[in-house]
Formats: C-alpha cells, sequence, structure tokens
C-alpha cells in the first residue's frame, strides 16, 4: 500500500492534468458533445507532449 502511494505522489503533477482535462472535456460536452469530444482530444495532445517533455526528470 506504501509504494502504492508513493508511486501516486510521484505522478502527482500528471494526475492533476489529467483530472483538469476530463473535467473540462466533461464540461463542454454537457453544452455541446462534439465540442466535449475536440477538446479531450486536444487537451490529451498537449498532456501527451507535456508529459514527453518533462518525462526524464529522474
Amino acid at each position: 500500500m506504501k509504494n502504492l502511494v508513493k508511486g501516486l505522489m510521484g505522478h502527482l503533477g500528471e494526475l492533476a492534468l489529467l483530472a483538469g482535462a476530463a473535467a473540462v472535456s466533461v464540461g463542454c460536452g454537457l453544452i455541446y458533445l462534439p465540442a466535449g469530444l475536440i477538446a479531450g482530444g486536444v487537451l490529451t495532445i498537449i498532456g501527451s507532449v507535456l508529459s514527453m517533455w518533462g518525462g526524464d526528470e529522474k
């Protein structure tokens, strides 16, 4: 259990990014479904690029 918590704490920024992207995408989807799908795709691409740039911290 302690290893799981340590692993999650190590990826806390990425988890926050994922949660924020999901919230924005769902919010857009509640207004207009295609906008939610487009926003989700764009935020996924941005998150992937940010993750690749910051992946060599260790």
